[in-house]
């Protein structure tokens, strides 16, 4: 099947046109109108560097739904030891420059240009961060984009054991208390299944998103 080449017109293919892999149009660029048009249409942009920008919408898609987190009984012990500090939308460009910095060895899709194009996201209340700290210093966190009643998890990083882990479980547990519908963790990782988190077909999940954006407000707070 062949890639839908975007043009600067703010429209994006069906996703079920996606090639098997999941690729579904390049081009365009990483406006704030059209990372969030993606976003609604189950959508989202993953290139390196090198590449054009790339956006994509596989089958199946990685869920997590938050009253579904899954707690070691491990995670409980060093939960209640208070080990970590949880905050939110305090550093947001620490946390995104942090989760592409691990990443460097084994190469990142979160360039520069990305990087800034989800601070803007964030100044404008869509992107969300969650930060992890021990003793004052940030050791993990993640971020994502929250419309409606999902949340559309990116990336996280850890530089000390369990700190990221800490992040997504208390992040559940705060969107379980808002109604949350899902987090979307986009691809498979044996990391995010021990979670919880499990597969569902792009039709089912593109229902769940048009659901969980209907549910206003829009823009949320965490």
């Amino acid at each position: 099947m062949s890639i839908y080449r975007l043009s600067e017109d703010l429209i994006f293919p069906h996703p079920s046109l996606a090639n098997e892999d999941g690729l579904l149009a390049l081009g365009g660029d990483l406006s704030p109108e059209r990372l969030l048009l993606a976003y609604c249409n189950g959508i989202f942009p993953w290139f390196s560097e090198d590449e054009p920008i790339l956006w994509w919408s596989p089958d199946s898609r990685f869920v997590l739904y938050p009253k579904d987190i899954k707690v070691s009984h491990s995670m409980k012990k060093l939960l209640k030891k208070n080990t970590f500090s949880v905050s939110y939308d305090t550093c947001f460009r620490d946390v995104i420059s942090s989760c592409a910095s691990t990443r460097k060895d084994t190469g990142t899709w979160i360039t520069a240009e990305m990087i800034e194009a989800y601070c803007t996201l964030n100044r404008l209340g869509f992107a969300h961060s969650v930060e992890t700290w021990n003793e004052g210093r940030l050791v993990g966190g993640l971020y994502g984009i929250a419309l409606g009643k999902c949340f559309f998890g990116e990336s996280m990083f850890s530089i000390m054991p369990n700190a990221s882990k800490t992040a997504i479980i208390t992040l559940s547990r705060r969107l379980e208390e808002k109604g949350f519908l899902m987090i979307d963790c986009q691809v498979y990782t044996k990391h995010l299944e021990s979670l919880g988190a499990v597969k569902l077909p792009r039709e089912e999940f593109l229902q769940v998103v048009e659901q969980g954006i209907s549910m206003k407000p829009l823009k949320l707070s965490l």
